[in-house]
């Protein structure tokens, strides 16, 4: 498939406001509303548009308390890693989990509604966990930038 920077200008605005019809989108960008259309459908069906999300207020759904987890598995072999991460994905307070190299194995990011929380989470779920050694939380004091928009 070539990804051109029509392409582009559409996932661009798709990630701003997805909601928006393929009639407005068309005189953004110059093209019939089933030029649109056949391109959206095309960037679905070769995964470059993975889904469409609704993004939620959290302080609204009180889930605003953001923590930062740093965790470092007793050994880091691969049956502890498989395992690590089968299990950290099953846990609905971690919204991102990524492996890391340098001090710490993994990253996560976890949102609970507040400190007692995250306690709870940490004493009855995250240390719950097999192979875990060490972990190290950091809380979000202030949010500067929050996007999900990749720019071209």
């Amino acid at each position: 498939m070539v990804f051109d920077a029509t392409d582009k200008k559409l996932l661009e605005f798709l990630q701003k406001d997805s909601k928006q019809t393929n009639k407005e989108l068309s005189n953004k960008l110059n093209l019939s509303v089933t030029a649109v259309y056949e391109r959206i459908k095309k960037l679905e069906k070769a995964g470059f548009i993975q889904g469409y999300v609704a993004l939620v207020d959290k302080q609204k759904v009180e889930k605003n308390f953001i923590v930062f987890c740093h965790i470092k598995l007793v050994q880091h072999i691969q049956e502890y890693v498989v395992s690590f991460e089968r299990e950290v994905a099953k846990l609905n307070e971690v919204l991102e989990c990524y492996h890391l190299s340098g001090d710490y194995d993994y990253l996560l990011k976890v949102l609970v509604s507040d400190m007692s929380a995250f306690r709870e989470f940490m004493v009855k779920k995250l240390t719950t966990l097999k192979h875990i050694g060490s972990t190290h939380s950091m809380f979000v004091i202030n949010e500067v930038k929050h996007t999900t928009v990749i720019n071209f």
